[in-house]
Protein backbone atom coordinates (compact mmCIF):
# COMPACT_ATOMS: atom_id res chain seq x y z
CA UNK A 1 0.00 0.00 0.00
CA UNK A 2 1.62 3.63 -1.19
CA UNK A 3 1.68 6.04 1.43
CA UNK A 4 -0.86 8.12 -0.34
CA UNK A 5 -3.12 5.56 0.38
CA UNK A 6 -2.40 5.08 3.82
CA UNK A 7 -3.15 8.28 4.16
CA UNK A 8 -6.63 8.44 2.46
CA UNK A 9 -7.20 5.87 4.50
CA UNK A 10 -6.62 7.34 7.77
CA UNK A 11 -8.09 10.27 6.42
CA UNK A 12 -11.82 7.93 5.93
CA UNK A 13 -10.90 6.35 9.30
CA UNK A 14 -11.14 10.01 11.16
CA UNK A 15 -14.16 11.77 9.23
CA UNK A 16 -16.48 8.53 9.06
CA UNK A 17 -17.74 8.51 12.59
CA UNK A 18 -18.42 12.57 12.13
CA UNK A 19 -20.72 11.79 8.93
CA UNK A 20 -22.48 8.77 10.34
CA UNK A 21 -26.01 8.66 11.78
CA UNK A 22 -28.67 11.66 12.50
CA UNK A 23 -27.37 13.44 15.47
CA UNK A 24 -29.90 16.17 15.20
CA UNK A 25 -33.23 13.53 14.68
CA UNK A 26 -35.47 12.68 17.45
CA UNK A 27 -35.80 9.38 18.50
CA UNK A 28 -39.73 8.68 18.10
CA UNK A 29 -39.94 7.20 21.14
CA UNK A 30 -39.01 10.59 23.37
CA UNK A 31 -41.79 12.50 21.34
CA UNK A 32 -45.86 12.99 22.59
CA UNK A 33 -48.19 12.81 19.69
CA UNK A 34 -50.91 14.79 18.93
CA UNK A 35 -54.06 13.00 17.59
CA UNK A 36 -56.51 16.08 18.42
CA UNK A 37 -57.41 19.56 19.24
CA UNK A 38 -60.25 21.52 20.17
CA UNK A 39 -60.44 25.24 20.77
CA UNK A 40 -62.83 26.83 22.89
CA UNK A 41 -63.24 31.08 23.41
CA UNK A 42 -64.68 32.42 26.49
CA UNK A 43 -64.19 35.94 28.55
CA UNK A 44 -61.90 37.02 25.94
CA UNK A 45 -59.58 33.87 26.46
CA UNK A 46 -59.14 30.72 23.82
CA UNK A 47 -58.99 27.38 25.30
CA UNK A 48 -56.94 25.19 23.73
CA UNK A 49 -57.61 21.48 24.45
CA UNK A 50 -54.76 18.92 23.14
CA UNK A 51 -55.14 15.25 23.04
CA UNK A 52 -52.35 13.32 23.28
CA UNK A 53 -52.22 9.58 22.32
CA UNK A 54 -50.85 6.11 23.16
CA UNK A 55 -48.83 5.17 19.82
CA UNK A 56 -47.16 2.55 22.53
CA UNK A 57 -50.69 0.63 21.15
CA UNK A 58 -51.41 1.42 17.69
CA UNK A 59 -48.36 0.37 16.81
CA UNK A 60 -48.91 -3.39 18.34
CA UNK A 61 -52.53 -3.85 17.26
CA UNK A 62 -56.10 -2.39 16.74
CA UNK A 63 -56.62 -3.15 20.62
CA UNK A 64 -54.70 -1.43 23.54
CA UNK A 65 -53.08 -3.19 25.94
CA UNK A 66 -54.47 -3.66 29.33
CA UNK A 67 -54.10 -1.43 31.24
CA UNK A 68 -52.59 1.19 29.53
CA UNK A 69 -53.81 4.76 29.11
CA UNK A 70 -55.22 5.66 25.46
CA UNK A 71 -54.74 9.53 25.76
CA UNK A 72 -54.31 12.11 28.00
CA UNK A 73 -56.23 15.83 27.33
CA UNK A 74 -54.43 19.02 28.13
CA UNK A 75 -55.73 22.40 28.65
CA UNK A 76 -54.73 25.96 28.58
CA UNK A 77 -56.14 29.48 28.12
CA UNK A 78 -54.18 32.30 26.28
CA UNK A 79 -55.45 35.96 24.53
CA UNK A 80 -54.14 33.67 21.24
CA UNK A 81 -54.24 30.06 20.82
CA UNK A 82 -50.60 29.92 20.07
CA UNK A 83 -49.89 31.28 23.68
CA UNK A 84 -52.31 28.70 25.07
CA UNK A 85 -49.95 26.18 23.36
CA UNK A 86 -47.09 27.65 24.39
CA UNK A 87 -48.68 27.49 27.94
CA UNK A 88 -48.87 23.58 27.60
CA UNK A 89 -45.52 23.17 26.13
CA UNK A 90 -44.38 24.11 29.45
CA UNK A 91 -46.44 21.29 31.30
CA UNK A 92 -44.84 18.70 28.93
CA UNK A 93 -41.76 15.86 29.80
CA UNK A 94 -41.09 15.83 25.98
CA UNK A 95 -41.22 17.12 22.20
CA UNK A 96 -44.59 17.72 20.97
CA UNK A 97 -44.44 16.15 17.11
CA UNK A 98 -48.32 17.81 15.16
CA UNK A 99 -47.47 15.75 11.48
CA UNK A 100 -50.25 12.88 13.30
CA UNK A 101 -53.05 15.63 14.11
CA UNK A 102 -56.22 14.33 13.06
CA UNK A 103 -58.70 16.45 13.33
CA UNK A 104 -59.78 19.91 14.63
CA UNK A 105 -62.88 20.39 17.06
CA UNK A 106 -64.55 23.73 17.38
CA UNK A 107 -66.75 24.99 20.00
CA UNK A 108 -69.98 26.25 19.62
CA UNK A 109 -68.45 30.05 21.12
CA UNK A 110 -65.50 29.97 18.46
CA UNK A 111 -67.99 29.54 15.76
CA UNK A 112 -70.43 32.44 17.36
CA UNK A 113 -67.59 34.88 18.16
CA UNK A 114 -66.41 35.03 14.55
CA UNK A 115 -62.43 33.21 15.63
CA UNK A 116 -63.10 30.51 13.97
CA UNK A 117 -60.93 31.78 10.61
CA UNK A 118 -58.33 32.45 12.51
CA UNK A 119 -58.29 29.34 14.46
CA UNK A 120 -58.15 27.51 10.57
CA UNK A 121 -55.59 30.14 9.66
CA UNK A 122 -53.11 29.41 12.65
CA UNK A 123 -52.86 25.50 11.60
CA UNK A 124 -52.74 26.35 8.05
CA UNK A 125 -49.66 27.69 8.63
CA UNK A 126 -48.24 25.66 11.56
CA UNK A 127 -45.47 23.33 8.70
CA UNK A 128 -46.22 19.83 10.47
CA UNK A 129 -49.67 19.78 10.04
CA UNK A 130 -51.17 18.31 6.74
CA UNK A 131 -54.41 19.75 4.77
CA UNK A 132 -56.16 16.05 5.32
CA UNK A 133 -56.95 17.38 9.08
CA UNK A 134 -60.41 16.54 9.53
CA UNK A 135 -62.74 19.79 10.98
CA UNK A 136 -66.07 19.59 12.99
CA UNK A 137 -67.79 21.77 15.26
CA UNK A 138 -69.77 21.22 18.50
CA UNK A 139 -72.18 22.42 21.05
CA UNK A 140 -70.85 19.63 24.07
CA UNK A 141 -68.33 20.42 26.06
CA UNK A 142 -64.93 20.41 24.40
CA UNK A 143 -63.23 17.81 26.93
CA UNK A 144 -66.18 15.76 26.90
CA UNK A 145 -65.98 14.79 23.52
CA UNK A 146 -61.67 13.89 23.30
CA UNK A 147 -62.69 12.18 26.39
CA UNK A 148 -64.97 9.42 24.50
CA UNK A 149 -63.34 6.30 23.79
CA UNK A 150 -64.59 4.42 21.03
CA UNK A 151 -66.53 0.86 21.15
CA UNK A 152 -64.50 -2.31 22.42
CA UNK A 153 -61.92 0.22 23.67
CA UNK A 154 -60.30 0.34 20.22
CA UNK A 155 -57.56 2.54 19.12
CA UNK A 156 -58.12 6.81 19.02
CA UNK A 157 -56.88 6.84 15.54
CA UNK A 158 -59.78 4.04 13.82
CA UNK A 159 -62.25 6.46 15.71
CA UNK A 160 -65.57 7.89 13.50
CA UNK A 161 -63.61 11.53 14.26
CA UNK A 162 -60.16 10.28 13.54
CA UNK A 163 -61.13 8.85 10.52
CA UNK A 164 -64.86 8.97 9.16
CA UNK A 165 -64.27 7.92 6.13
CA UNK A 166 -65.30 4.51 7.64
CA UNK A 167 -68.27 5.11 9.13
CA UNK A 168 -69.57 7.12 5.52
CA UNK A 169 -69.23 3.93 4.10
CA UNK A 170 -72.12 2.46 5.53
CA UNK A 171 -74.08 5.87 5.90
CA UNK A 172 -73.13 9.02 4.30
CA UNK A 173 -75.31 10.75 6.45
CA UNK A 174 -73.00 14.07 6.96
CA UNK A 175 -69.88 14.84 4.25
CA UNK A 176 -66.62 14.89 6.36
CA UNK A 177 -64.95 17.97 6.15
CA UNK A 178 -61.41 18.27 5.51
CA UNK A 179 -59.21 21.76 5.95
CA UNK A 180 -58.01 21.32 2.39
CA UNK A 181 -61.59 21.23 1.52
CA UNK A 182 -62.82 23.95 3.83
CA UNK A 183 -60.48 26.12 2.52
CA UNK A 184 -61.45 25.70 -0.64
CA UNK A 185 -65.17 26.22 -0.01
CA UNK A 186 -64.50 29.76 1.28
CA UNK A 187 -62.80 30.50 -1.44
CA UNK A 188 -65.21 29.99 -4.01
CA UNK A 189 -68.93 31.32 -4.72
CA UNK A 190 -70.99 31.39 -2.13
CA UNK A 191 -68.09 31.53 0.18
CA UNK A 192 -69.74 28.76 2.80
CA UNK A 193 -68.78 25.47 3.99
CA UNK A 194 -70.77 23.02 6.01
CA UNK A 195 -68.80 21.40 9.21
CA UNK A 196 -69.67 18.32 10.43
CA UNK A 197 -71.47 19.00 13.54
CA UNK A 198 -70.97 16.48 16.12
CA UNK A 199 -72.49 15.67 19.54
CA UNK A 200 -72.48 13.31 22.23
CA UNK A 201 -75.28 9.86 22.62
CA UNK A 202 -75.79 6.90 25.38
CA UNK A 203 -76.76 4.50 22.77
CA UNK A 204 -73.86 1.54 23.59
CA UNK A 205 -73.31 0.03 27.31
CA UNK A 206 -71.32 -2.15 28.38
CA UNK A 207 -72.03 -4.59 31.30
CA UNK A 208 -71.21 -2.18 33.70
CA UNK A 209 -72.47 1.32 32.58
CA UNK A 210 -74.29 3.57 29.66
CA UNK A 211 -71.02 3.82 27.05
CA UNK A 212 -71.02 7.55 25.55
CA UNK A 213 -70.06 8.21 22.20
CA UNK A 214 -70.02 10.78 20.03
CA UNK A 215 -72.39 10.98 16.65
CA UNK A 216 -73.11 12.90 13.36
CA UNK A 217 -75.38 15.21 14.09
CA UNK A 218 -76.25 18.23 11.17
CA UNK A 219 -74.11 20.51 10.37
CA UNK A 220 -72.68 24.21 11.13
CA UNK A 221 -72.58 26.62 8.61
CA UNK A 222 -68.94 28.76 8.34
CA UNK A 223 -68.69 31.72 5.75
CA UNK A 224 -66.03 33.90 5.14
CA UNK A 225 -68.11 36.70 7.28
CA UNK A 226 -68.53 34.44 10.71
CA UNK A 227 -70.53 31.73 11.78
CA UNK A 228 -74.02 31.29 10.41
CA UNK A 229 -75.73 28.71 12.55
CA UNK A 230 -76.41 24.63 12.68
CA UNK A 231 -79.03 22.55 10.50
CA UNK A 232 -79.68 19.57 12.92
CA UNK A 233 -80.86 15.91 12.47
CA UNK A 234 -83.46 15.12 9.88
CA UNK A 235 -83.51 18.84 8.98
CA UNK A 236 -80.06 18.18 7.63
CA UNK A 237 -81.27 14.70 5.52
CA UNK A 238 -80.83 16.80 2.14
CA UNK A 239 -77.65 17.19 2.33
CA UNK A 240 -76.59 13.41 1.79
CA UNK A 241 -78.88 12.99 -1.64
CA UNK A 242 -76.71 16.43 -3.01
CA UNK A 243 -73.52 15.02 -2.50
CA UNK A 244 -71.70 12.65 -5.66
CA UNK A 245 -69.84 10.98 -2.77
CA UNK A 246 -72.94 9.58 -0.60
CA UNK A 247 -72.01 5.44 -0.46
CA UNK A 248 -74.96 5.13 1.25
CA UNK A 249 -77.78 6.25 2.86
CA UNK A 250 -81.51 5.49 3.80
CA UNK A 251 -85.13 6.58 3.79
CA UNK A 252 -88.32 5.15 5.89
CA UNK A 253 -91.86 5.67 4.61
CA UNK A 254 -95.20 4.17 5.08
CA UNK A 255 -96.13 1.94 2.16
CA UNK A 256 -99.70 2.11 2.56
CA UNK A 257 -101.79 4.78 4.45
CA UNK A 258 -104.06 2.49 5.84
CA UNK A 259 -101.49 0.41 7.76
CA UNK A 260 -99.20 1.01 10.08
CA UNK A 261 -96.45 -0.61 8.46
CA UNK A 262 -93.14 1.08 7.39
CA UNK A 263 -90.65 -0.18 5.15
CA UNK A 264 -86.34 1.28 5.21
CA UNK A 265 -85.25 1.29 1.71
CA UNK A 266 -81.12 1.98 1.42
CA UNK A 267 -80.34 4.13 -1.26
CA UNK A 268 -76.43 4.01 -3.19
CA UNK A 269 -74.40 4.63 -6.05
CA UNK A 270 -75.57 8.72 -6.60
CA UNK A 271 -75.35 10.59 -9.45
CA UNK A 272 -76.18 14.43 -8.77
CA UNK A 273 -76.94 16.82 -11.59
CA UNK A 274 -77.32 20.34 -11.16
CA UNK A 275 -78.27 22.38 -13.85
CA UNK A 276 -78.44 26.59 -13.53
CA UNK A 277 -81.37 27.33 -15.53
CA UNK A 278 -81.40 31.65 -16.78
CA UNK A 279 -84.70 33.14 -17.57
CA UNK A 280 -84.89 36.46 -20.05
CA UNK A 281 -85.28 38.72 -17.03
CA UNK A 282 -82.05 37.05 -15.39
CA UNK A 283 -83.89 35.29 -13.10
CA UNK A 284 -81.91 31.87 -12.42
CA UNK A 285 -83.70 28.69 -11.26
CA UNK A 286 -81.83 25.32 -10.55
CA UNK A 287 -83.19 21.72 -11.87
CA UNK A 288 -81.95 18.71 -9.88
CA UNK A 289 -81.77 15.56 -11.57
CA UNK A 290 -80.56 12.78 -9.52
CA UNK A 291 -79.64 8.80 -10.23
CA UNK A 292 -79.87 6.64 -7.45
CA UNK A 293 -80.38 2.70 -6.90
CA UNK A 294 -82.74 1.24 -4.44
CA UNK A 295 -82.43 -2.25 -1.87
CA UNK A 296 -85.24 -3.01 -0.27
CA UNK A 297 -84.79 -4.25 3.25
CA UNK A 298 -87.15 -6.68 5.37
CA UNK A 299 -90.84 -6.45 3.40
CA UNK A 300 -93.76 -8.16 4.57
CA UNK A 301 -95.86 -8.70 2.00
CA UNK A 302 -95.71 -8.88 -1.92
CA UNK A 303 -94.36 -4.75 -3.44
CA UNK A 304 -95.19 -3.04 -6.15
CA UNK A 305 -91.68 -1.82 -8.21
CA UNK A 306 -93.88 1.20 -9.35
CA UNK A 307 -94.88 2.32 -5.85
CA UNK A 308 -91.96 1.79 -4.27
CA UNK A 309 -90.39 4.08 -6.90
CA UNK A 310 -92.93 6.80 -6.53
CA UNK A 311 -91.99 6.56 -2.91
CA UNK A 312 -88.57 6.68 -2.97
CA UNK A 313 -89.02 10.06 -5.44
CA UNK A 314 -91.85 11.44 -2.95
CA UNK A 315 -89.54 11.40 0.12
CA UNK A 316 -86.10 11.98 -1.43
CA UNK A 317 -87.34 15.20 -3.02
CA UNK A 318 -89.16 16.06 0.82
CA UNK A 319 -85.81 16.14 2.22
CA UNK A 320 -83.94 18.11 -0.48
CA UNK A 321 -86.53 20.57 0.04
CA UNK A 322 -86.51 20.84 3.58
CA UNK A 323 -82.95 20.90 3.92
CA UNK A 324 -82.62 23.84 1.41
CA UNK A 325 -85.78 26.05 3.22
CA UNK A 326 -83.71 25.51 6.42
CA UNK A 327 -80.65 26.59 5.13
CA UNK A 328 -82.39 29.47 3.65
CA UNK A 329 -83.81 30.26 7.14
CA UNK A 330 -79.84 30.84 7.59
CA UNK A 331 -79.46 32.80 4.56
CA UNK A 332 -77.52 30.20 3.85
CA UNK A 333 -76.72 28.68 -0.07
CA UNK A 334 -76.76 24.79 1.70
CA UNK A 335 -76.41 23.08 -1.93
CA UNK A 336 -73.84 25.74 -3.42
CA UNK A 337 -76.06 27.17 -5.97
CA UNK A 338 -73.70 29.96 -6.30
CA UNK A 339 -70.94 28.06 -7.33
CA UNK A 340 -72.67 25.79 -10.23
CA UNK A 341 -73.86 29.17 -11.74
CA UNK A 342 -70.23 30.31 -11.16
CA UNK A 343 -68.88 27.77 -13.61
CA UNK A 344 -72.12 27.24 -15.91
CA UNK A 345 -72.45 30.58 -16.80
CA UNK A 346 -70.00 33.35 -15.01
CA UNK A 347 -71.83 36.17 -16.78
CA UNK A 348 -75.07 35.99 -15.45
CA UNK A 349 -72.85 35.25 -12.42
CA UNK A 350 -71.62 38.65 -12.18
CA UNK A 351 -74.78 40.27 -12.34
CA UNK A 352 -76.14 38.66 -9.82
CA UNK A 353 -73.32 38.02 -7.28
CA UNK A 354 -73.32 39.90 -3.79
CA UNK A 355 -70.30 39.09 -1.71
CA UNK A 356 -69.95 35.79 -3.77
CA UNK A 357 -73.61 34.55 -3.64
CA UNK A 358 -76.59 35.02 -5.65
CA UNK A 359 -80.09 35.83 -3.94
CA UNK A 360 -81.79 32.78 -3.33
CA UNK A 361 -85.80 32.06 -2.72
CA UNK A 362 -87.91 29.13 -2.04
CA UNK A 363 -88.57 28.93 -5.82
CA UNK A 364 -84.69 28.76 -6.79
CA UNK A 365 -85.66 25.30 -7.02
CA UNK A 366 -86.69 24.74 -10.49
CA UNK A 367 -87.42 21.01 -11.28
CA UNK A 368 -86.36 18.02 -9.15
CA UNK A 369 -86.31 14.50 -10.75
CA UNK A 370 -85.42 11.62 -9.40
CA UNK A 371 -84.33 8.76 -11.39
CA UNK A 372 -84.66 5.48 -9.70
CA UNK A 373 -82.82 2.93 -12.29
CA UNK A 374 -82.72 -0.58 -9.87
CA UNK A 375 -84.38 -1.43 -7.17
CA UNK A 376 -82.80 -4.73 -5.62
CA UNK A 377 -85.29 -6.96 -3.57
CA UNK A 378 -82.12 -7.97 -1.62
CA UNK A 379 -81.55 -11.85 -0.47
CA UNK A 380 -84.28 -13.48 -0.83
CA UNK A 381 -85.38 -15.74 1.63
CA UNK A 382 -88.94 -16.25 1.57
CA UNK A 383 -92.46 -16.24 -1.04
CA UNK A 384 -92.53 -12.24 -0.87
CA UNK A 385 -91.01 -10.73 -3.94
CA UNK A 386 -91.12 -7.02 -5.82
CA UNK A 387 -94.55 -6.96 -8.83
CA UNK A 388 -92.92 -5.01 -11.66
Amino acid sequence: MTRKNVLLYVCMLITAPLIAGCWDIMEPQRMYYINAIGVDYEDNQYKVYLQIINFADVAKSEQPSTGAMPSEIGSAEGRTIEEAIYKLYRSVDQEIFWGHLRFLLLSERVMEHEHSLSVIDTFIRVRETRYQIWVYCTKDPIKDVLLVTPILQSSLTSSKLSNPIGTTEQESFIEPKSLRNLVIGLNEPSHEVSIPYVSLTSSWENVDEPVQETTFAGVGILSKDGFKGFIQNTAARGNQWMFDKTSRGEITFKLHEQQHDYLTVDLDKLKVKVKPIVRSNESVTFNIDLHVQATLNGFKESVNSDEIRAHIQETVKKEIIETYEEGLKLDVDIYRFSEYLYRANLKTWKTLEKDGKIPLTKDSIGKITIHVTKINPGRKTYEETIEK
